[in-house]
């Protein structure tokens, strides 16, 4: 009777090992589906989006151009003069003495700063403008002298200034002296590591 319930024992160990096997066949063929099915939804999607054109950005068929600026004011320039002051241990200046400019167009100039000491220090610029009220119509998208600089030990540094000029700029306003003074920030600066 032992060998008996033995054997019985085993043909269950061996039923239950089956379907074990069985369930985890079906488990790996349905993840394999459902990850099927998941890369297969992208290119559908697009396919019923196209066909129905809903949330489509642009048509294939269509060669979109540049927008235009329509705000630049081709029938007059400005000279726009770039200086440079330092009030620290650096050397400071723009790369160019002057570009000319229609008003509303973006141009971009670079200035070069050089940290001479073999230090790190921080350094800030602020912008003045000449005539004075030529300020409110210079435009800065990005410039350098929006956050504070710090400079490692001998290091050059060029940092761009993107600007345009507002079209609102008086017409009697032909040039424009855009001046920045470069100081350390903090006195003495961070000693070097």
């Amino acid at each position: 009777m032992g060998e008996k319930d033995n054997n019985l024992g085993k043909e269950q160990d061996l039923g239950n090992k089956r379907l074990n096997a069985q369930m985890l066949g079906k488990l790996v063929v349905i993840a394999v589906m459902m990850f099927g099915f998941g890369y297969a939804l992208v290119p559908v999607y697009q396919m019923i989006c196209e066909i129905t054109g809903v949330n489509l950005l642009t048509p294939k068929d269509v060669t979109v151009e540049a927008p235009v600026n329509s705000q630049v004011d081709k029938s007059r320039t400005v000279t726009v003069e770039f200086d440079a002051n330092s009030q620290g241990p650096w050397r400071f200046r723009p790369t160019v003495s002057s570009v000319t400019v229609h008003p509303g167009e973006m141009a971009q100039v670079v200035y070069e700063v050089v940290n001479t000491q073999p230090r790190s220090i921080d350094g800030q610029a602020i912008p003045s403008y000449a005539p004075q009220q030529s300020g409110q119509h210079f435009k800065k998208v990005e410039c350098f002298c929006f956050r504070q600089q710090t400079l490692t030990a001998n290091e050059a540094r060029q940092m761009p200034v993107v600007f345009y000029i507002d079209p609102a700029l008086p017409r009697d306003v032909k040039t424009i002296t855009l001046s920045y003074t470069f100081f350390e920030v903090g006195g003495a600066g961070k000693k070097a590591s």
